[in-house]
């Protein structure tokens, strides 16, 4: 029987995906834009951010030269923006201290900020067909069923067997193919639900497909109930313009421009201390929830109508009059911008 990583090199040859955007080039950049684009996103969905990441950044130096918040406004919608935060420090740094080139050593890829051993890996696999494992999701899936590997990955012993079975199926030959190939794999055959083993090249010698137990690999996360978390958020407007406030680099949307949160004041209170607004018309809206991987968020939005701001909370680096026809100052988490379209429609104010 062939090798695994020769079967999976020959369904990739026949089956696999080359079409993609960040493959039409062997360009460290876009492999490495892409990469962390995929880290929590899927393929159908990175595609046009991708598209209009590079469009705007082609190389590592219009990236670390671009505004933080143009970088953010970029990555609206795609979520876990510590991603965004940590492309942009990179560049800076690949751009002042590397001659804005990315390493080809993996310990000093791995030393940029966001880049961990299975992105470097990757990157530099893909774009200069060097020899390095790597073990992302997909990889991780189908490793975990092939040899019928216990436990969650998030674990370390765990981990540490799919890090040493990565290691022994990647070839020395076509490892950039190899690569792209297994990340394949998991993406389109051997997918978390209804995996379609009969087209798989491995399933042959597949452990758990062999005791019919697929759907017990990879092992879960044990699980935790989300708490449940709530926060006040005030839409304060002045008919044609919003007021937004930047987020802290720490904690959730970091550098994200943001409705401000109510806290312990009252709404005079807020009014008072913003805008020396002792009164303003308030509008309660219906509850919005989010969820992030550790916990869930309801929004509590209240509409405050403000009339005549006062002109102490001008624009800044961290507080804006945006005005709603206009394009957004940066970067808005999703439900924010939810929000945000939400007055629009109300007040009759296209959408951008």
């Amino acid at each position: 029987m062939n090798s695994f990583s020769d079967r999976v090199l020959t369904w990739f040859d026949n089956h696999g995906r080359t079409d993609l955007p960040w493959q039409r080039s062997n360009d460290a950049y876009r492999t490495w834009v892409s990469e962390i684009m995929l880290q929590q996103t899927q393929v159908q969905t990175a595609v046009p951010y991708f598209e209009r990441f590079v469009a705007s950044f082609p190389t590592v130096t219009t990236l670390a030269d671009a505004a933080r918040d143009d970088v953010l406004h970029h990555w609206s919608g795609l979520g876990y923006y510590a991603r965004a935060r940590n492309l942009h420090r990179a560049a800076k740094i690949v751009a002042e201290e590397m001659g804005g080139v990315l390493p080809t050593d993996i310990d000093e890829l791995t030393a940029l900020p966001g880049i961990g051993r299975s992105t470097a890996g990757a990157i530099l696999s893909l774009a200069h067909d060097q020899w390095h494992p790597i073990l992302d999701g997909n990889v991780k899936r189908v490793l975990a069923r092939h040899e019928a590997i216990d436990g969650w990955p998030g674990k370390a012993a765990v981990a540490t067997r799919l890090w040493a079975l990565a290691e022994d199926r990647t070839p020395m030959r076509r490892t950039g193919a190899y690569t792209q190939a297994i990340m394949d794999l998991g993406a389109t055959l051997c997918t978390r639900s209804k995996p379609d083993c009969v087209r798989c090249p491995v399933s042959v010698d597949c452990k758990a497909h062999a005791a019919e137990t697929v759907a017990e690999y990879p092992g879960r996360k044990p699980k935790k109930e989300k708490p449940l978390r709530t926060t006040t958020m005030l839409i304060a407007n002045d008919t044609e313009r919003v007021f937004l406030e930047r987020r802290p680099e720490a904690g959730i949307w970091g550098g994200l421009w943001s409705l401000p949160e109510l806290g312990d004041r009252t709404i005079e209170d807020w009014c008072r201390e913003k805008f020396d607004v002792a009164n303003a018309a308030t509008e309660p809206w219906g509850t919005l929830r989010h969820s992030f991987s550790h916990y869930d968020l309801d929004i509590r939005p209240i509409l405050v109508r403000v009339e005549r701001p006062s002109s102490k909370v001008a624009d800044g680096d961290d507080t804006t009059w945006y005005r709603l026809d206009e394009q957004p100052p940066g970067g808005m988490a999703a439900p924010v911008k939810k929000l945000i379209d939400q007055l629009k429609k109300s007040s009759n104010v296209a959408h951008n």
